[in-house]
């Protein structure tokens, strides 16, 4: 079991284990939803604790959650009972490669915890993360930045004019994250955010007006 905001979750070798930076990234979510109406989507989604927190707490109509993983998957749907019954008709979880699954639907925002560490850091992580946490939700290619760069570019596709992209990265890497965000045309407003330690973490960015 973990703690992630206001709720106790299942966790599994197949997925993280929720982080409390991570509780942040909802906050920035939540706070930049603007009014909350229509559909977020949380790209490897993992145990579901962005999904279900949003789900819970946010005024979005919809939570879309997708993973790689099957097993892990599984995991999100047993952790629906730590959100009220009536709050689990918004879930809808999908499995496949980040928007992938979506299928050309257009939603308000996209939110991510991607893998960001490079395969060559490997031996820098404490032992509990290293061997006991899925490989597949934490490393990227192209120095931990391989996933990110394909999620700027698929959220550049599915999200509606004025659309919020909101990701946590490596705090080693954000600048190269917010460079990439601006390599993108088609997104405005990129800015980093602060971890509760200083740590730039999060980077956030809309989807242009047409």
């Amino acid at each position: 079991k973990a703690p992630f905001r206001h709720l106790i979750l299942r966790v599994t070798p197949d997925t993280l284990i929720p982080r409390p930076e991570t509780e942040l990234l909802v906050e920035l979510v939540i706070a930049a939803q603007r009014g909350g109406k229509g559909t977020v989507v949380d790209v490897g989604t993992g145990s579901g604790a962005i999904a279900l927190a949003l789900a819970a707490e946010s005024a979005f109509e919809q939570v879309l959650a997708t993973d790689i993983s099957e097993k892990a998957l599984e995991v999100a749907k047993s952790n629906q009972q730590a959100i009220p019954e009536d709050r689990r008709p918004r879930l809808d979880f999908r499995q496949g490669d980040l928007l992938a699954p979506l299928q050309g639907q257009k939603v308000e925002a996209v939110v991510s915890n991607p893998p960001y560490i490079s395969p060559a850091e490997l031996p820098e992580l404490p032992p509990n993360v290293r061997d006991w946490e899925p490989h597949t939700a934490l490393f990227a290619d192209d120095n931990g930045m391989a996933v990110i760069r394909r999620l700027i570019t698929q959220a550049g596709d599915i999200l509606l004019p004025g659309g919020l992209l909101a990701m946590e990265v490596d705090s080693r890497r954000c600048d190269l994250a917010v460079e990439a965000v601006r390599a993108d045309a088609r997104f405005s407003d990129v800015e980093h955010r602060l971890d509760l330690t200083g740590r730039p973490r999060f980077v956030v960015a809309r989807r242009k007006e047409p």
